[in-house]
């Protein structure tokens, strides 16, 4: 058996960038039967920590990974696991050295900037955390303060277009269609512009809630994949996205991704027209 290596990933930060990057470069050595352990130390900040990381990584004859960016910090673990024989690669340093020269500035030196001055890394947050808040319909309010609302039957993938979405940082609300239940009267209340309908073919959604059914260890005989009440929701769905007027999409044949990039673009052509 291949002796397992031990890679110390050190941050002053979470150390998300230095483990993203060493397994980056881990791949490239797939199919040579490497055997690898990532520990991860964050909020490294002074030298004691860096000692004991150092004396760690020796006993165990392990490497070193990691972004510092404190010059003395950076270079205090430089120094010490040279003496000391482990391996060391400074993974942020270099760059920080090259833009200092490049463009004859001094960098603030201040760990975590990242995640500080990221606007967008907390809008994505936010809307990854709207999207589940406001998922199925759960709760109404949500149309009014959502980008976009999706409807659409059951097995559409409303789910996983809301979160595919909120990751480009849109907050998305979805609303299923049941034909026993009528939809909730704040969706009659927002612009038509926001809601896009999920059409799908009722062979194809016959075919998914099948699967869905025996996934589940039930029968596919169960009169939630019967063609019969599939055609039912679905006219039912055509009756309350003519009355919405809103976009409809076909999501038969298409990918998540292919189905999130078209309303994104719809979306956004919608509101650059508003807005002029």
């Amino acid at each position: 058996m291949t002796e397992r290596q031990i890679i110390y990933v050190v941050s002053d930060s979470v150390g998300e960038t230095a483990e993203l990057v060493t397994k980056a470069a881990i791949s490239q050595f797939s199919g040579h039967n490497v055997n690898v352990l990532i520990k991860r130390f964050p909020f490294v900040e002074d030298k004691s920590n860096i000692h004991e990381v150092v004396m760690q990584a020796k006993e165990e004859h392990g490497m070193i990974a990691y972004t510092l960016v404190k010059p003395e910090i950076r270079n205090y673990m430089s120094e010490l696991a040279r003496q000391e024989g482990v391996y060391a690669c400074d993974i942020i340093g270099p760059i920080i050295d090259q833009f200092q020269v490049l463009w004859g500035k001094t960098p603030l030196y201040e760990p975590g900037l990242v995640r500080k001055l990221d606007e967008d890394y907390f809008k994505k947050v936010e809307a990854i955390e709207f999207a589940v808040k406001y998922d199925d319909g759960r709760d109404p309010r949500g149309l009014e303060k959502a980008d976009i609302i999706l409807i659409g039957v059951s097995r559409t993938s409303k789910t996983p277009l809301s979160q595919f979405l909120a990751h480009k940082r849109v907050k998305v609300a979805n609303v299923p269609i049941v034909p026993e239940v009528d939809p909730p009267k704040e969706l009659f209340e927002v612009p038509a512009s926001k809601c896009f309908g999920l059409k799908i073919s009722p062979t194809k959604l016959n075919n998914i809630r099948k699967e869905r059914l025996i996934s589940l260890g039930l029968s596919d005989q169960a009169s939630y994949a019967q063609i019969e009440r599939i055609k039912e929701e679905l006219t039912y769905f055509e009756d309350i996205v003519n009355r919405l007027g809103c976009p409809v999409i076909d999501v038969t044949n298409k990918a998540v991704e292919e189905t999130a990039n078209i309303i994104h673009s719809l979306y956004y052509r919608s509101k650059y027209s508003a807005d002029r």
